[in-house]
Order: C-alpha cells, then sequence, then structure tokens
C-alpha cells in the first residue's frame, strides 16, 4: 500500500510520530508507544473531524442557542440535552480513571487541541465560534452521547409511542400483538391516568407514523473448524448511518513499536471501537438491552407520593379515585429536587428551565400542578469512564477470553463477536443492566410510589449473555 505524507505536525509532538494517508485518505499514524498514537489518532480527528467533534461537544452541553444558532428549533435541541444532564458529573466520572487510563485519554486530548489550533478555518470559525481546548470530561460526554442518540433512545421512544396507543384506545389485544406487555397484569388505569406533556407522534397524524426508526446491525464470527482456512472468520456491519456528512465513524490505523490496531472509531473517543489488532479481531451490534425505564409520579405542591404499602396500587389525588389510606399503609409527600439551567441565547433573552428530579429521573412535567406526570431514568446517564478504561485495554488484548473481559465492561448495550489468532472465537454482551422487580420487565412505566418496583442494582458483567467457542 502506497502512503504519502499529507500531515504538516507542528511542534510539539510525540517523538517518532508521523502521520500518513493511503489511496483512501485513511490516516496511518505510526509512533514509539500507545501513547503518541493516541496523540496521532487525536490530531487526525481534529484536522479531518473537528466539526463533528465541536457539533458532538456543543450539543451535548446544550448550548447551541449560545454559540451558534439562536432559533426555536436550536432552543428545543438545548432543552432535550439539558433536560439529559450529559455534561454534569463528568468530572466525577473522569476521577475514576486510573492513572494510566488518565495519562492516555490526555494524550489523545493534547493531540485533539494542537489539530485545532493547527487548522486555520472551520466551518464553526465562519459563524464566530472559537473552540475551547479539549479535555477528558469532553470524551466522557461523547460516550454518554453515543450510547444513548439513536440507541437507548429508540427503546424510549417505542416505550413513550406505546403510552400513546393505550390513551389513543388501542385495544388490549392489539396492543399485545405488537409489545411485549403482560396482559394478565397490564394497569390500563394506571398509563391512562398520566398526563403527557408533549406528544411524539401528533394526534392528526398518529395512524399515519409507523413506529420510530429502529437500528439493526449484524455481526458474526466463525471457527475454524468450518472454514477452508482453518482460521476463523469474523464480520461485522454495524448500521450506523454512512450516507451523511460527516459519517459517525472514522476509520484509522495505529501503530506503536510491533503492535497495532486498525479500524473504525468515533471523533472524540481516544482507540479503535471495532477492528482487528495483532491478536484480535472484534465487531459490535447493538443489543436493545432495555436501560431506560418509566416511573408515574404522583404529584402536588411540587411534592411526589411515596406508600409503605408495597406491591398494591395506591388511588392518587390526580386520578379518578382518591388517596384512603388504611391502617396497614401510609402515604407521605416527597420533595423533588430542583435544577435549574439557563440557556443563553444570543438573539433572545435567556431562557430559564427549571427541572424536578427523583431516584427516578427526571419528571416530565410541573409537580406544583396535582397530577400523574411521568419520570424517565436512563441507567447510564452517569457513565463514561467504565467505558474509555474498556476501549483502552483493547490495544493489550491478546486473546478472545481477555477481550471479553474487557469489552464486558463496557457500559452501554452491545453484542460483541471476537477471533483471536489461535482459533478461539466468542460471544459478549455489554452494557449496565437494570434489575427490575421479578414482575415487571420494564416497558410499561410503574408506579413510583411503590418502592418494589425500584431498581435493585446493576446485572454484573458476569451474568450477562457470553460465549467462548
Amino acid at each position: 500500500m502506497k502512503l504519502r505524507n499529507t500531515f504538516s505536525i507542528a511542534s510539539p509532538k510525540p517523538k517518532g510520530l508521523t502521520i500518513k494517508r493511503d489511496e483512501a485518505g485513511v490516516p496511518h499514524i505510526e509512533a514509539e508507544d500507545f501513547s503518541g498514537a493516541l496523540w496521532g489518532s487525536g490530531y487526525a480527528h481534529a484536522i479531518d473531524r473537528s466539526t463533528q467533534l465541536l457539533m458532538m461537544r456543543i450539543l451535548g452541553q446544550g448550548r447551541l442557542c449560545e454559540l451558534l444558532a439562536d432559533n426555536e428549533e436550536s432552543l428545543e435541541i438545548d432543552r432535550f440535552f439539558r433536560r439529559a444532564n450529559w455534561f454534569n458529573n463528568l468530572d466525577d466520572e473522569v476521577a475514576k480513571l486510573d492513572s494510566a487510563s488518565l495519562a492516555l485519554c490526555q494524550s489523545y486530548c493534547d493531540g485533539i487541541n494542537v489539530g485545532f489550533s493547527t487548522k486555520k478555518v472551520t466551518a464553526l470559525k465562519l459563524l464566530g465560534y472559537q473552540p475551547e481546548p479539549w479535555k477528558i470530561r469532553d470524551s466522557i460526554l461523547v460516550s454518554r452521547m453515543a450510547s444513548y442518540l439513536t440507541l437507548a433512545q429508540s427503546q424510549a421512544e417505542v416505550e413513550r409511542f406505546f403510552i400513546e396507543l393505550v390513551q389513543s384506545g388501542l385495544s388490549l389485544e392489539k396492543l399485545a400483538e405488537l409489545f411485549p406487555i403482560d396482559k394478565e397484569n397490564f394497569d390500563r388505569e394506571l398509563i391512562e391516568s398520566v398526563q403527557l406533556q408533549e406528544k411524539l407522534v401528533p394526534n392528526e397524524v398518529i395512524w399515519n407514523k409507523a413506529l420510530p426508526r429502529m437500528m439493526a446491525s449484524n455481526n458474526w464470527v466463525v471457527a475454524g473448524k468450518r472454514t477452508v482456512s482453518g482460521e476463523p472468520i469474523m464480520a461485522n456491519d454495524p448500521h450506523l448511518e454512512v450516507n451523511r456528512l460527516p459519517n459517525v465513524w472514522c476509520e484509522q490505523s495505529l501503530k506503536w513499536g510491533s503492535r497495532y490496531m486498525i479500524g473504525m472509531g468515533m471523533p472524540g473517543l481516544p482507540g479503535v471501537i471495532i477492528g482487528r489488532s495483532n491478536s484480535l479481531s472484534w465487531g459490535a451490534t447493538y443489543t436493545f438491552m432495555d436501560t431506560v425505564d418509566s416511573w408515574v409520579e404522583e404529584c402536588k405542591d411540587g411534592k411526589f407520593m411515596r406508600s409503605s404499602n408495597k406491591g398494591s396500587t395506591v388511588k392518587g389525588e390526580g386520578s379518578r379515585t382518591k388517596v384512603e389510606a388504611t391502617a396497614e399503609e401510609k402515604v407521605t409527600w416527597r420533595k423533588f429536587s430542583e435544577r435549574k439551567e439557563i440557556i443563553k441565547r444570543k438573539k433572545h433573552l435567556d431562557e430559564i428551565v427549571t427541572f424536578y428530579e427523583n431516584s427516578h429521573g427526571v419528571l416530565e412535567g410541573d409537580p406544583n400542578e396535582a397530577g400523574r406526570y411521568l419520570a424517565t431514568r436512563w441507567v447510564a446517564a452517569n457513565s463514561g469512564a467504565r467505558s474509555l478504561k474498556a476501549s483502552l485495554k483493547m490495544a493489550t488484548a491478546e486473546n478472545a477470553e481477555q477481550a471479553m473481559d474487557y469489552l464486558g465492561a463496557i457500559e452501554s448495550g452491545w453484542n460483541w463477536v471476537i477471533a483471536d489468532n489461535a482459533g478461539d472465537i466468542a460471544y459478549q454482551m455489554s452494557g449496565l443492566m437494570p434489575k427490575r422487580n421479578s414482575q415487571w420487565n420494564g416497558f410499561t412505566p410503574a408506579p413510583g410510589w411503590d418502592a418494589s418496583f425500584d431498581w435493585k442494582g446493576i446485572v454484573e458483567t458476569k451474568d450477562l449473555p457470553c460465549c467462548l467457542n
């Protein structure tokens, strides 16, 4: 393969670093050590994908109106990301990184920042935006966004769509044909009592809309004893968009000393997400693990109701019947925590948005107005550090079994298939899976006042589906 030198890197740069492109424009990065290779990877990401990097950060921080386009569409996008609140608690997550991972991530960030300074003209600079330095916390933010958007988000949208169908009067028989519901324990009255604030699908077109678009990738691995060559085959087709600019994926080749990694990554994240190394090849598809749940909260006077009578349905003041406490049960009211977000705007007055939260997530509604509202929580909202560490460890993985340990620690839901050059093949699921009430699969909203429907922790990696050979 013929490589051409199209990268001119200003000092300082890691010792021995070179970056060249092949005929397809893919950067081939060589350095003396892995840290230097990651510096080169960050530099190449900044040169090739600076707008993508900066847009992801601006979106994740909910600062579109402040920094770029101040219009109503941008305001709605800012509100969405402020509600998600992925940009908070980032420093707490960075603090979970060990010293070796911190140093590697910082090297990647240093490369990005030199790349930013090298590019004199970018689309965002033409709009007057001067980029702030890229930090490790920004990579954590991108990790959360990549884990949720179009992936976990699709599950949340289907569950929301289901609630709308129930409230539109669709029969239980038809609902059961389409969705994973328990007909015997289905609480239609509970779902109908929820006051939805925004419709996913407007009433006037609800029957003309298909379900939210789902993503479906495919990957497979075949043992050497079943191939003509005697070597295992790993194939992966991840259905993330490639027919748009910028592409979600970014291909790079990293080489340091006698080791290498070649494959696809995402700008903002250090390392290779799917690809191959000296010893391994690995690929991923989204597993549709249900990581988003909603609870119905009975609210009034800025508070939410809790009942000591576990396992029963309490009729709240916001529903058709009133609370009727017995000697065996006790109803209490607890105050929501309030989070005020200031969305700065370039052309309009700043907007102050208040979000109400409890252990079930962010409330969709104003608890000062009596009623029943949904509170929704994504289990990986405060994730990132474990995923970065696991991804970096893949640079040193020597066999399929080791790769199972590393990939299984990633906090978002993926199906990983692996093959090593010794002939072993493996499957490993990753992701943070909530432990739920045994009678609740998480698809329909649960009564928030019943503590038996609270999450009971996270399923351990060793208990997720996996298979070696």
